[in-house]
C-alpha cells in the first residue's frame, strides 16, 4: 500500500480534516495514550504537552492506501501502522487511528505524537520518507500487488551506467540475498511480459538467460546464477505463462559472455577515469606543495628578521648598563663594570638558548605542516595504486569470463566436427553386403 507521511501541527485543523463528511464513512478506530475520548481533543490535547517544548510539528500524520481494486482487513491495517511507528521510531507514542471509506475503497490515517513527555522535546524523524518507502515496497511484494513504478527500488542499477565510485560502492555493498531477491522481485512485479521482464531485469544489472535445466534464471555481472521462480517465489510453469519458452534465451555461459562482453569497456572507461582523476589531484597537490613551501619560506625568513631584531635590541640594553666617561671609570675601580659584564654574559648566554629553542620549535612546526602535504602525497598514490590494482583484476575476470565462452564454443565445434566426420565416414560405406 501508498505510504504517505508528514510532520506537522494545527491540531484541530487536521482532527477537522479527517472527520470531514465528504468520506461515506468515517470511523475513529482507536485512540492510544489520550485523556480525551474524541479525536478533536486527542489532537489538542498533543498541542497542550507541545507548549512545553520548542516543536512546531508535533504530530506525524500518515496514510496508508492499497490499490483500489483490493480488500485489505482490518487486522492488515493494523499490522502494517504496527510496522511503520516501530520504523519510525513513534512506538508507544500517543496514536490515533480512523478509517475512511469511499466508492468502495477504504483507507486509514494514523496520526502519532512526536513529543516524548520523559524527555519534553519531540522525536527526530530522520529518513522517514525513505523509511516509509521501504515498508510500502514490502507490503506490496508480501501481497502479490502490482508494484506501482515509484516505488521501484532505484539503487539497483545497471553496472554499465555506473561511475567508477559507484562501481566501487557496488562491490563494497556485498549484496546479499534479500536484496537479491527484492531486486528480481521489482522486476517480476512490474512486468507483464518476457520483453518487460528483460529490460527491467536488465536496469537492475541481471541478464534473462536460459539455465541448464531448461529454467529461466538470472545472471548477475559477476557471473551469479539465480533462479527466477525461487526469487518470485512463483511456480515454474507460471512463470512460463507469463514469459514463454526459455529456448530462445542465450545460455548461462553466453550470458556471462555477453555480460563480460559488455563490461569491458565500461571497465576500460573506469580505468581511464582514474588515470585521469589521479593527475588531477597529482597536479592539486604539487600546486599546493609549492604555494606552501613559497610560503614557508617567507615566514621562516620574517621569524630569522624578527629574532635578529629582538637580538640587537637586547645587546644594546646589556649594552647601555655601562657608563661612560669618569662614572665608569669608577665603576671599574670598585668592581660594578665587572658585576654588569658578567650579568650581560649570562643574560647573553639564556637569550641564545632561548632563541635556538623558539627557532627550533618553528622549524619543528613548518616541518610538520610540509609532512602533511608529503603524507598526502603517499596515501594518493596508495589510494590510486590500489584501485588500479582492483581495475586490473576486474578486468582480468571478465576476460575470463569471455574467454570461457570462448572455449566452451570451441570445444563445441570440435565435438560437431568429430560427430560429422563419424557420420559421414559411416554414410560412404553404406550398408555391409553378406556373402
Amino acid at each position: 500500500m501508498i505510504l504517505k507521511g508528514n510532520q506537522r501541527g494545527g491540531a484541530k485543523n487536521l482532527a477537522l480534516h479527517l472527520l470531514k463528511e465528504e468520506n461515506e464513512h468515517i470511523e475513529v478506530h482507536d485512540l492510544r495514550g489520550f485523556a480525551a475520548s474524541d479525536l478533536v481533543g486527542a489532537l489538542n490535547e498533543t498541542y497542550a504537552v507541545s507548549k512545553g517544548t520548542k516543536c512546531t510539528k508535533f504530530l506525524y500524520s500518515l496514510s496508508f492506501n492499497p490499490p483500489p481494486s483490493e480488500t485489505v482487513s482490518i487486522a492488515e491495517f493494523e499490522a502494517a501502522i504496527e510496522r511503520a511507528e516501530k520504523q519510525l521510531g513513534l512506538s508507544c507514542q500517543p496514536r490515533a487511528i480512523v478509517f475512511h471509506e469511499k466508492e468502495g475503497r477504504r483507507h486509514a490515517h494514523a496520526v502519532w505524537s512526536r513529543i516524548d513527555i520523559e524527555e519534553m522535546k519531540a522525536i527526530q524523524m530522520s529518513f522517514d520518507h525513505s523509511k516509509l518507502k521501504t515498508l510500502s515496497r514490502e507490503l506490496f511484494l508480501e501481497h502479490g500487488w502490482k508494484m506501482p513504478r515509484g516505488l521501484v527500488n532505484s539503487e539497483e542499477r545497471d553496472p554499465k551506467n555506473f561511475t567508477y565510485a559507484e562501481w566501487q560502492q557496488a562491490k563494497r555493498i556485498d549484496k546479499g540475498p534479500k536484496e537479491i531477491k527484492t531486486a528480481i522481485q521489482d522486476a517480476w512485479a512490474i512486468s507483464d511480459s518476457k520483453a518487460a521482464f528483460t529490460h527491467a531485469l536488465e536496469e537492475r544489472g541481471y541478464t534473462l538467460a536460459r539455465g541448464d535445466r531448461r529454467g529461466f534464471v538470472a545472471v548477475d555481472v559477476h557471473g551469479e546464477v539465480y533462479s527466477i521462480p525461487k526469487k518470485t517465489n512463483v511456480r515454474t510453469n507460471q512463470v512460463r505463462e507469463r514469459l514463454g519458452d526459455e529456448k530462445d534465451l542465450p545460455s548461462v555461459t553466453e550470458a556471462k559472455h555477453n555480460i563480460a562482453k559488455s563490461m569491458l569497456p565500461t571497465l576500460l572507461r573506469f580505468k581511464e577515469d582514474v588515470n585521469a582523476k589521479e593527475q588531477q589531484q597529482k597536479s592539486s597537490l604539487l600546486s599546493e606543495r609549492d604555494q606552501l613551501t613559497a610560503r614557508l619560506g617567507e615566514e621562516r625568513q620574517a621569524f630569522l628578521n624578527m629574532q635578529a631584531e629582538q637580538q640587537r635590541q637586547e645587546a644594546l640594553i646589556r649594552q647601555s648598563r655601562f657608563r661612560p666617561g669618569v662614572k665608569g671609570i669608577w665603576d671599574r675601580i670598585r668592581g660594578e663594570h665587572k658585576r654588569i659584564q658578567q650579568l650581560n654574559e649570562q643574560e647573553a648566554k639564556q637569550a641564545l638558548e632561548r632563541d635556538q629553542r623558539t627557532k627550533g620549535q618553528f622549524i619543528a612546526n613548518q616541518l610538520a605542516q610540509r609532512r602533511l602535504i608529503q603524507e598526502r602525497a603517499s596515501m594518493l598514490k596508495n589510494h590510486f595504486h590500489e584501485q588500479k590494482q582492483d581495475l586490473r583484476s576486474d578486468i582480468s575476470q571478465f576476460k575470463e569470463m569471455q574467454q570461457s565462452n570462448l572455449d566452451a564454443r570451441r570445444e563445441e565445434f570440435k565435438r560437431i566436427r568429430k560427430d560429422g566426420g563419424k557420420q559421414e565416414i559411416c554414410h560412404n560405406r553404406g550398408p555391409t553386403q553378406e556373402h
